[in-house]
């Protein structure tokens, strides 16, 4: 490497048809197939074994988004640039966190490809090679990953000579060796990456039924969050990052979706902690994903690209009160000898060889044809959710009434079916008006009964949608005229990022909420959360204290909670939300933290109209209102009565 310096490329070779580069294949897919399974297992058995030294190691590639907080591969100088508040190279908190993490999974991705000396069938085995890619986790549709991620210790692959042998499994955690003598405690005493470590000792281990439980009962939450995302944000202040002040969106962010995925992963191990979080291997499954939301996402708002904005903090090459915008050096990641990547050069996946499924065989220089059959994608993947307001011509839904005091029992959330269509099919308009969601609980045949495809024949069909819809306004229905009217409701969450100077997550229930915190997450009433990802080293972390104003945002979407209730009206819902909305603060250890330690904290909630306009590709959000006065009086609420 000397005199040079290391060229994100992307994966060389390789062909998926109907791509303009080889598929990155999710991790549950991957894993049933032997043969790339088998490659990838090796080659990140290699990548761990090579000397942390080496800037392309599995540890050298981890240390660029935090610790051991050092240049790479001659980007910046031996020491961060004056006026920066984090000394790793990542860029959470700014325009840039989508498209900064696009190149570094394509740096992990060009390393993390091998093809040994294979003995036997030497052609299938290379063309393997030739088309792996990282894998990504989606975890909108499985919050829990397969076991060979997160609870295999060992795992078979088929070797050079084309046995099947038992191997230490690299997914499982990564071996520092040695551990790093920048590291502070408790990851000092840890000789691998841990998720939900059980003690700060040198011997702890994983945790992985906890692990599964706080993932499992996550995934009402991930999964409406993703579908809000993907089809209610429209700009790149409110799509890319959690810092607020984005125009007035009610949906979460790419960043704060993020940010709850690695403190769920993490609990009390690395994937919770910034400066750490990269080592632990699962980060780049991911963050796979998180780059896999961005395609989704630019596809069905065309022309929508970087913002232009503040650093918020800066990195080890950018100054925290830096402007950026698309042009913006991506450091440390080179495109050429003498230039970095920015996010102007990274506007497909295809200039960094590789490509997502959903975009298979769609003319990619078409672009409302591609907007349409991803959006499509999203309502049949991601939709249901809570969100689509009922078509006009069922009319409103009127559940039995509830009687005074009592609680709506939502119960679980039964995650959408693990289903990948071939997209191109989904690129067909929808019948004016009507919603394009296809019901969770539809029958593989009913959806394949039809010529056309899934998605627009479930728009033929309304009728045979079961999912959970708001319900009608009064101004919408058969026979009053113009699209049906629908209400999402939402609760905002504002607080301090660094009031705790460690991560932590706020709880929000709609019902009962039990004294003990470690039940929090199993209890009916649990909704969904809010969590900040904060290094966890008060005396590296500089953040903590020259950013310690900084306010994240994030939102929790209440409609799955209020299926029971007659109406989605405010004068029906304001009431309700009044007497059985409360809020929790957890530590990632799962202990309470008092609200008395969070004056910042501002639970706040919304209503936001949305109509199904003729030729609309989802749901238009319309007229937003602050009921502060829900909230407004109790610790950690509205701080004033009205807007």
């Amino acid at each position: 490497m000397s005199g040079s310096h290391y060229i994100v490329t992307g994966g060389q070779g390789g062909q998926t048809q109907g791509a303009d580069a080889p598929n990155r294949r999710e991790i549950n897919d991957l894993v049933k197939d032997i043969i790339p399974f088998s490659l990838y297992i090796q080659a990140l058995t290699r990548m761990f074994d090579d000397s942390q030294s080496d800037i392309i190691s599995h540890f050298g590639i981890g240390g660029i988004h935090g610790l051991p907080f050092k240049e790479w591969d001659g980007a910046g100088g031996n020491n961060p640039v004056s006026g920066s508040d984090w000394s790793g190279y990542c860029t959470h908190g700014s325009m840039l966190f989508p498209t900064w993490h696009r190149p570094y999974v394509a740096l992990y991705e060009t390393c993390s490809r091998y093809c040994g000396p294979y003995q036997v069938d030497k052609d299938t085995w290379n063309t393997a090679a030739q088309n792996l890619r990282a894998p990504y986790w989606d975890w909108a549709t499985n919050s829990v990953p397969p076991a060979e991620v997160i609870s295999l210790q060992s795992v078979n692959i088929i070797t050079f000579d084309g046995s099947t042998i038992s191997v230490t499994n690299p997914l499982f955690q990564y071996t520092f060796h040695p551990i790093d003598p920048s590291f502070p405690d408790p990851y000092s005493n840890w000789q691998t990456t841990l998720r939900h470590a059980d003690s700060t000792s040198a011997g702890a281990t994983t945790n992985v039924q906890d692990l599964t439980d706080t993932l499992r009962s996550s995934q009402g939450d991930i999964t409406s969050s993703t579908y809000n995302l993907l089809s209610q944000v429209h700009t790149w202040p409110a799509f890319s990052n959690h810092t607020p002040g984005d125009g007035g969106s009610a949906s979460n962010s790419l960043e704060a979706i993020h940010d709850g995925i690695h403190v769920d992963v993490g609990g009390t191990g690395d994937m919770s902690d910034p400066s750490v979080a990269a080592f632990d291997p699962i980060f780049f499954l991911h963050h796979a994903n998180v780059d896999r939301m961005l395609s989704l996402w630019a596809a069905v708002n065309p022309g929508v690209w970087v913002a232009s904005g503040l650093a918020e903090g800066g990195t080890w090459t950018i100054s925290g009160n830096a402007t950026i915008d698309s042009n913006t050096s991506l450091t440390p990641f080179w495109a050429t000898q003498t230039e970095f990547w920015a996010s102007s050069g990274t506007t497909t996946t295809a200039a960094l060889r590789y490509t997502y499924p959903e975009f298979n065989n769609l003319d990619m220089s078409n672009t409302s044809l591609v907007q349409q059959a991803i959006a499509n994608y999203i309502e049949q993947q991601y939709g249901g959710g809570g969100l689509q307001p009922t078509d006009k011509g069922l009319g409103p839904i009127i559940p039995p009434r509830l009687g005074p005091g009592s609680v709506i029992p939502h119960g679980p959330f039964i995650p959408p079916l693990n289903r990948r269509p071939d997209v191109s099919s989904l690129a067909q308009p929808a019948a004016d008006g009507a919603p394009l969601h296809v019901a969770k609980g539809a029958s593989p045949a009913a959806a394949t009964a039809s010529a056309v495809s899934p998605v627009a024949d479930a728009a033929r069909n309304p009728s045979a949608s079961q999912g959970s819809h708001p319900r009608t306004a009064e101004s919408g229905g058969p026979g009053r005229g113009g699209p049906s009217v629908a209400y999402d409701w939402t609760v905002r969450i504002h607080v301090k990022k660094y009031e705790l100077r460690k991560s932590f997550t706020v709880l929000i229930f709609v019902g009962p909420v039990p004294d003990e915190p470690s039940q929090w997450r199993k209890a009916s009433s649990y909704v969904g959360s809010h969590s900040t990802f904060v290094n966890g080293s008060a005396v590296q972390c500089a953040n903590c204290r020259a950013q310690a104003d900084v306010v994240t945002e994030g939102f929790v979407h209440l409609n799955r909670a209020l299926g029971g209730l007659s109406s989605y009206e405010p004068q029906v819902v304001s009431p309700y939300l009044r007497e059985n909305l409360h809020w929790r603060v957890q530590a990632v250890d799962r202990s309470a933290i008092s609200l008395d330690r969070l004056p910042s904290l501002e639970v706040t909630v919304a209503s936001t109209t949305l109509t199904r306009p003729p030729g609309s590709i989802f749901p238009v959000p319309g007229e937003q209102v602050y009921h502060h006065h829900i909230t407004h009086g109790r610790q950690g609420g509205a701080r004033h009565a009205q807007a």
